[in-house]
């Protein structure tokens, strides 16, 4: 493997501009000169186009910007990759930024690919999910004994979040399948499926979902990804990278959400979708709302960006607070939601018809 200290960013085969480590470890992207005529900001706050050479001075991501840790496999994913890279005697930490992305699987989320890249290109169709999820389930309670660790890597090494997961193609269609771990419920898949009925019901705009058979569980959850389309990759963002910030430490507010959207987006009413999924969060018990979970989409034929479907609805309960608070409360009230319309200027009476539709939904007085 070798230390790789340029790359080529590129979307659906365009290049997109260069990174490159300097002499003093620092990482600088500059947009190619095409891009810059044809293309569109990839993070509009951190890379406004232009041909300016940018520099993130935050060691947030290591020198990298957000827009570029996105691809980079998180939880789960991570895990894998760690896993992976040990089996072949390399020490993911010791590894550079531009390294890391430079063995970034071709499933990774979002539409960005690196060049050049040191990972095969390979797909494999055939796969029983029932065993797959007996290898993660090894892997993640670090079972010993022999493990297919290079198919379950192939098949999930670029994933986020904390649960095992895989991502695979059936047809000409791209989904994410969710196993669960050891301090999950067994029905997990199924209440997961359930939640995503309730945040549907509630006028959530959700993607595609459906719950595979398995034989040794009441099933597994599935999302087609929102990521690819027409065998193309989808430019993707998330909330807290957006804003150069992590996930792993709750610093944001439903109005850094709103504020963004003001700004990037050209359909307002994702504003309203936003308040919407903020009230089932709270009105649900979903709590693990955090800046990695809102992801904003980019759309080619609109010319702009868009809030992505929702995603990881589920019950957390148990969790003490939100990690995203609302008008700077772990634990909001319905007059705090409604604070945050006024204070975005929103339609009141509309804001409580969307509370009340929710509190409807899911049988609340």
């Amino acid at each position: 493997m070798k230390k790789i200290k340029k790359l080529i960013v590129k979307y659906n085969e365009r290049t997109i501009g260069y990174l490159a480590e300097l002499e003093n470890n620092t990482i600088a992207f500059q947009y190619d000169d095409e891009w810059i005529k044809n293309g569109f900001s990839i993070s509009p706050f951190s890379l406004p186009l232009s041909d300016q050479v940018y520099i993130n001075k935050k060691d947030t991501f290591n020198g990298l910007f957000g827009v570029f840790q996105d691809s980079l496999p998180d939880g789960w994913g991570e895990l894998l990759f760690r896993r992976m890279l040990a089996k072949n005697g390399i020490n993911f930490d010791r590894l550079s930024p531009l390294t890391k992305l430079s063995l970034v699987n071709p499933n990774g989320l979002g539409a960005l690919s690196y060049e050049p890249s040191q990972v095969e290109e390979t797909s494999d169709n055939n796969f029983d999910l029932d065993e797959l999820a007996k290898e993660a389930k090894k892997i993640f309670d670090d079972e010993e004994g022999a493990v297919d660790l290079d198919k379950v890597y192939h098949m999930g090494g670029s994933s986020g979040g904390a649960r095992p997961k895989v991502h695979i193609k059936t047809g000409n269609e791209y989904w994410i399948v969710k196993f669960p771990c050891s301090y999950d419920p067994k029905d997990i898949g199924k209440k997961e499926y359930k939640s995503n009925e309730l945040a549907k019901q509630c006028g959530i705009k959700v993607n595609e979902f459906k719950l595979f058979n398995s034989k040794i569980s009441t099933g597994y959850f599935g999302a087609k990804r929102f990521d690819r389309f027409n065998n193309k990759r989808v430019h993707m963002v998330s909330l807290s990278s957006l804003l150069e910030t992590t996930h792993r430490i709750p610093n944001l507010d439903y109005l850094h959400l709103f504020q963004v959207i003001q700004n990037i987006c050209i359909d307002k009413n994702d504003l309203y979708e936003a308040f919407r999924r903020m009230c089932f969060n709270v009105l649900y018990g979903n709590r693990d709302d955090h800046g990695k979970n809102f992801a904003f989409l980019y759309d080619e034929a609109k010319g702009g960006y868009a809030l992505s479907p929702a995603y990881d609805l589920t019950q957390t309960i148990n969790k003490p607070e939100h990690e995203m608070t609302i008008n700077g409360l772990g634990m909001p009230t319905e007059k705090d939601l409604l604070e945050i319309a006024k204070t975005i200027k929103l339609s009141l009476s509309e804001c409580e018809q969307i509370i009340k539709i929710i509190k409807q939904n899911l049988g609340l007085k």
